[in-house]
């Protein structure tokens, strides 16, 4: 196993050196392979880091943008239905959906004609009010697209 011992005092300044430019564990490495002929695995290098007491930099992390809650749906006071030109996976047809309270969702009917509905917000129940519309507009809608 090789140690720090058996390092020339210039090896060790070279060490010191890179770890203070920012080199990471890997780029020691190399450098000493390069530039000394020193091939040493990475095991033999880390313990030369902790012998030597040298403080590696870590690379800065990203920063993640601030995701901002998603605005409340604005009531519109009406429903109002769209339809893909493209259906989803599975689906005969499928669209969204705005009720009138604001909240929105995808509707589909499948391959047997059974709708389903996925709101947007979890949990939502739209009024029966707004299901009625819904499905009149709905049926106007599929009605008019020739299905």
């Amino acid at each position: 196993m090789f140690s720090a011992s058996q390092l020339t005092t210039e090896q060790k300044a070279a060490l010191v050196q890179w770890a203070g430019e920012g080199a990471t564990m890997s780029d020691l490495q190399r450098r000493l392979k390069e530039d000394f002929e020193l091939g040493i695995t990475y095991m033999e290098t880390r313990m030369l880091v902790l012998d030597l007491g040298l403080e590696l930099q870590e690379p800065a992390k990203p920063v993640e943008p601030k995701v901002e809650p998603a605005a409340a749906p604005v009531p519109t006071g009406k429903v109002s239905v769209t339809m893909d030109h493209l259906a989803l996976p599975g689906a005969l047809v499928s669209g969204r959906v705005s009720f009138s309270d604001g909240e929105t969702g995808v509707w589909m009917l499948d391959q047997s004609g059974r709708p389903g509905l996925d709101p947007d917000t979890a949990g939502y129940r739209p009024t029966a009010e707004d299901i009625q519309s819904f499905q009149q507009q709905l049926r106007a809608l599929i009605q008019s697209s020739g299905l």
